[in-house]
């Protein structure tokens, strides 16, 4: 964004740098900090929490900091941040509440702890970067109606596949297309790989190996596609989208992949292809004006109907805090959901399972996430990807067959369990999960009772 950089500079001049605020330590939290650190004037990392406080240390210690502060209470957390010393802390609603932080940044990856901590800085008057898809995948509608409710912002990232592929289509409108493909490019798709055939390459790079088992496995660009899509009112043509479809040839032929008379009745569609060389993410739109046609055309860009738009890369922590000071400095949202839900992320089993199994969290070994429209999500009562954890199923289910509610009992007490009857409620006027959620209470009591 060339205003960012000239805004953010005079933050500097000022003496006033946007003091951010990092709820979770992992790769990309010690990427973006370092960046911070280095290359962005007029804006400060604060503070960091982490659930195990050595990394919130070892990413300030990364960047080059030193006389790091440990804190445990608000005093000390805001002292240390008034003296301009990096501080770090277990426990993330100190940052989410105090009044010397500007803004949040999300990247934990969690949809019920996230869920918590953005409320909680919603409740302080605090903005919030989202660099964490799957809670705005499974809950970011319903999050937006209380961001507005307390007057404050909660956006996607820049440099992320959501605000990158928001970004081209924005500019693409802008241009006077009609946008109708929003698509993502991966170099790997396979259901069923899991954190032990994910580890070497985990380990070559640092990073998590189920996070990485989420971007092989289909889960994590579900959960991105998701959030363009209800940023868009984009639909997915069919659950899991393209499903690893390979197309390695010129990305401004891939148009021929797409009916043009099925995603205009559809009104677009968001999908993605596994392998197209030198792109990231395309947005592919036509033009009903024949003159501007002709232009097109003469500027190389064919002869339609689709005309293909794309980026080559996407640098993540690199652009990150663009999407911060577009939020702090220019109450811009980079992917606001247009209303409720119209896609989702549904949970698939990537094994055999058995009754009385617990299933484990996403990027793991049990499960993967597909996109799926909301329409087929509500219908079928599937259960979300991203609240899958500790899940104890009823029945059997056969691999690559969709969990249901009915086939699990949830944990008890989830905040992000509410949030998304609510978010049905609030938007579809369904009351069907809600009373879910009622009968599973009488049932958890109902135990307890009789114990």
């Amino acid at each position: 964004m060339i205003l960012v950089d000239s805004a953010l500079k005079a933050r500097e001049a000022e003496g006033k740098p946007i003091r951010v605020g990092m709820v979770g330590a992992g790769f990309m939290g010690q990427g973006l900090t370092n960046q911070i650190t280095h290359s962005v004037p007029g804006m400060r990392m604060a503070a960091v929490s982490n659930r195990h406080l050595k990394r919130a240390f070892d990413v300030y210690t990364y960047a080059g900091h030193d006389e790091i502060v440990e804190a445990t209470t608000q005093q000390r957390l805001n002292e240390a941040i008034r003296a301009g010393k990096p501080v770090v802390t277990e426990d993330a609603f100190l940052i989410a509440r105090s009044e010397e932080i500007d803004i949040i940044i999300d990247v934990t990856g969690s949809v019920e702890f996230g869920a918590h901590v953005v409320l909680e800085s919603f409740k302080h008057g605090k903005d919030v970067v989202l660099m964490n898809a799957e809670i705005d995948a499974t809950i970011g509608p319903i999050l937006q109606v209380y961001a507005e409710k307390y007057g404050v912002i909660m956006s996607a990232c820049d440099g992320d596949e959501p605000g990158l592929q928001m970004n081209l289509y924005r500019w693409v409108k802008g241009l006077g297309l009609i946008p109708r493909v929003v698509g993502n490019i991966k170099g790997l798709q396979d259901p069923y790989r899991n954190p032990t055939t994910q580890r070497g390459f985990a380990e070559r790079w640092g990073q998590n190996p189920a996070m990485v088992t989420s971007f092989a496995d289909g889960t994590k660009i579900s959960c991105e596609q998701t959030i363009v899509a209800n940023a868009t009112g984009f639909v997915v043509r069919s659950r899991g989208m393209s499903r690893g479809l390979e197309y390695k040839d010129d990305i401004l032929k891939i148009g021929k992949l797409y009916d043009i008379d099925e995603i205009r009745r559809l009104g677009g569609i968001i999908d993605y292809v596994v392998g197209t060389p030198l792109t990231k993410a395309f947005v592919l739109a036509e033009h009903p004006d024949p003159k501007q046609q002709h232009y097109l055309n003469l500027y190389k860009m064919g002869e339609g109907p689709l005309y293909s738009f794309f980026v080559p890369y996407h640098l993540v922590h690199f652009e990150a805090p663009n999407a911060i000071a577009r939020v702090a400095l220019f109450r811009d949202c980079l992917a606001k959901p247009l209303g409720g839900p119209v896609v989702e992320v549904c949970t698939v089993a990537k094994r055999d399972l058995r009754a009385g199994e617990v299933l484990d969290d996403y990027g793991m070994y049990m499960t993967y996430g597909e996109a799926v429209n909301t329409d087929e999500m509500s219908n079928g009562r599937y259960l979300p990807e991203g609240l899958v954890e500790g899940c104890i199923l009823k029945k059997d289910i056969k691999k690559d067959d969709v969990i249901t509610y009915d086939d699990v009992k949830l944990p008890s007490g989830r905040l992000a369990d509410k949030l998304r009857a609510e978010q049905y409620k609030y938007f579809r006027g369904e009351t069907w999960l809600e009373e879910y959620l009622r009968v599973s209470e009488l049932e958890e009591v109902g135990v307890e009772s009789g114990r």
